[in-house]
């Protein structure tokens, strides 16, 4: 079994609101040190068998289709064994 992580996030451009909530939260809980927060999803996908090429094709044409919206958001794969 092979497991295919997609993680994805909001372009740099587009504002994070809720990572500006999560910034001022840990800045008032004393959490010193940190210059910025950007949130996201993560997915995974666990494949019977093997990731084959063509498989990771499929994953990567869902995730630019279902998993993010390719206008605000960039997303990153990776095939973990």
């Amino acid at each position: 079994m092979a497991r295919v992580v997609v993680d994805v996030m909001l372009k740099p451009e587009i504002l994070d609101p809720q990572g500006k909530a999560v910034h001022g939260a840990l800045d008032r809980l004393g959490f010193d040190g940190v210059a910025s927060v950007r949130q996201g999803k993560r997915f995974e996908i666990e494949l019977d068998g093997t990731a084959t090429p063509e498989r990771v094709a499929e994953i990567e044409r869902a995730a630019s289709t279902l998993l993010s919206n390719p206008v605000i958001e960039d997303f990153a794969l990776r095939v973990e064994p």
